[in-house]
């Protein structure tokens, strides 16, 4: 046997490249054929099979902004399993003449209920059992569970009237996060760095963290579906930071390699995935480049900035002490401020266990001290240092609750189903108007009485602020220009803008 025979020609590896090119790559080429054909005539590299050096330059330009932003970082803290909007933020003290009273069919009018509550023979009211009181120049209402956010609603912009389609915790997750409840959609923090691009080149723009929380009675699950770039390139994919041990994992040089190696072993890898782009034009190899790249950079970057014990005394007591303890909700907004001040585009926090089927007595008041303090830290820590002005902080969950009970009714205990109709979020900064209350809903929080804001409109507001048309930010997707808000309308909600 010829040992040369072994040996695959580069004219073979070509054809092994071919056979593997997915279908849209192919249509791809085929589409622009003829429109490569009448470039040639302009251009004779081209007719010899060359090509532009731009054509490999790695990432494209983003296409925004579109006009002047407000904002140039998001926070966005998502309460996994939907808080309960009657027992913080939406005060309903009728609803005290109505406990276990059941729930009129004329507010409920045939809405779909989940298989959780839908087999109950009765829908008993459930007052909240916590005590509110007015706060700010708005009067805002809040609860007692919130004392230290009562003391910043004049710098918060409250939307009461949220809704959505989602009533599962799955599609509800999804739709809030992209738009969309089928998975596989970039979500909103792609599409900001797909739009806007990165801001500190040697930290990731789009970050996730993942905050534990003190009661873990009943977790959803949380996957990195959610912060998914879908059909935008992948460098667009949220990096997701560990709150315990190292932030990223194997983003160190193994043992006995130094600098220098891990320096020329990326360059080679580079050299061969350029070579392997010229051949098949898959874009996913530029995005190999660049997350290569990222890496070593952050080699240098991430160790300072996931160092906490640098931070003064008094940060602490602004945020808590729990903001010491490595992967509390206190933990990670600090991480999140320290992501912003360097330059991070996009910093996504979850915190989970917010889904009150039952004993909401037993796990809203650590629900909210978990995230109380450090709410309030990070609006005045971003305030004092200068940035709150162009940072917008997003709170809120996928759904609300229900006024009826799920399961026993006590005056002292009670469980809350979700609830799609109506739920409040807040915002803080980045261009959100301060002391707004918007929206209101019925004495029942149930169905929504004036000014709805849907996810879609929601959406549109917030790449608005940050200087983006949702018209206009679109990606190319199976013969669609795709968007964030989809196809059906949108309105920017410009009353909770300053």
């Amino acid at each position: 046997m010829n040992p040369e025979s072994s040996i695959q020609h580069p004219g073979s590896i070509f054809e092994d490249y071919v056979k593997l090119e997915t279908r849209r790559q192919f249509f791809r080429k085929f589409g622009s054929f003829m429109g490569s054909a009448a470039l040639a005539s302009l251009w004779p590299g081209m007719a010899r099979g060359e090509a532009p050096a731009a054509a490999f330059a790695g990432k494209a330009k983003p296409p925004g902004p579109h006009f002047a932003p407000k904002a140039k970082h998001i926070i966005y803290l998502h309460m996994v399993g939907g808080p309960p909007q009657m027992d913080l933020y939406d005060y309903k003290p009728v609803m005290g003449e109505w406990f276990d009273k059941d729930l009129p069919e004329t507010i409920r009018m045939g809405q779909r209920l989940t298989t959780m509550t839908s087999g109950q023979k009765r829908f008993p009211i459930a007052p909240s059992k916590y005590k509110f009181a007015q706060h700010g120049k708005a009067g805002m209402w809040v609860s007692e569970l919130l004392p230290w956010t009562s003391k910043m609603v004049d710098d918060m912009c409250f939307v009461r009237s949220m809704h959505t389609e989602a009533i599962n915790h799955e599609p509800a997750i999804t739709y809030m996060q992209t738009g969309n409840q089928v998975t596989g959609r970039p979500c909103l923090g792609s599409w900001v760095s797909y739009g806007l691009g990165a801001i500190n080149e040697n930290l990731p723009t789009f970050v996730v963290l993942v905050a534990k929380p003190t009661n873990t009675e009943q977790l959803q699950a949380i996957s990195g579906r959610l912060w998914s770039s879908g059909y935008l390139p992948g460098e667009h994919a949220g990096v997701s930071f560990r709150t315990s041990g190292d932030p990223i994992l194997y983003i160190n040089n193994p043992a006995g390699v130094p600098t220098p190696v891990r320096r020329r072993t990326l360059d080679g890898l580079n050299a061969l995935n350029e070579m392997n782009y010229k051949l098949v034009g898959d874009p996913e190899t530029h995005t190999r480049i660049h997350q290569y790249e990222m890496a070593f950079r952050m080699q240098a970057s991430v160790p300072e900035l996931t160092d906490i014990k640098s931070e003064p005394e008094s940060t602490y007591k602004l945020y808590g002490d729990e903001a010491k303890k490595a992967g509390t909700f206190a933990n990670t907004a600090l991480l999140a401020r320290r992501l912003v001040e360097r330059g991070v585009r996009f910093v996504q926090i979850y915190h989970n266990n917010w889904d009150t089927h039952s004993n909401v007595s037993g796990r809203l008041p650590s629900q909210c001290k978990d995230i109380d303090q450090a709410c309030y830290g990070l609006i005045q820590d971003l305030k004092a240092r200068g940035l709150l002005e162009d940072t917008l902080v997003i709170w809120g969950g996928e759904f609300g609750r229900t006024i009826y009970s799920q399961g026993e009714l006590t005056k002292n205990n009670y469980g809350r189903d979700h609830h799609p109709r109506c739920f409040t979020m807040w915002m803080a900064g980045g261009g959100a108007k301060p002391g707004t209350v918007y929206g209101e809903t019925d004495d029942f929080s149930y169905n929504i009485a004036d000014n709805p804001v849907h996810i879609r409109d929601f959406h549109a507001t917030v790449l608005h602020l940050l200087g983006m048309e949702h018209e206009r930010l679109s990606f190319r997707y199976q013969g669609l220009d795709a968007k964030l808000t989809g196809v059906e309308t949108a309105q920017v909600v410009k009353s909770l803008i300053t």
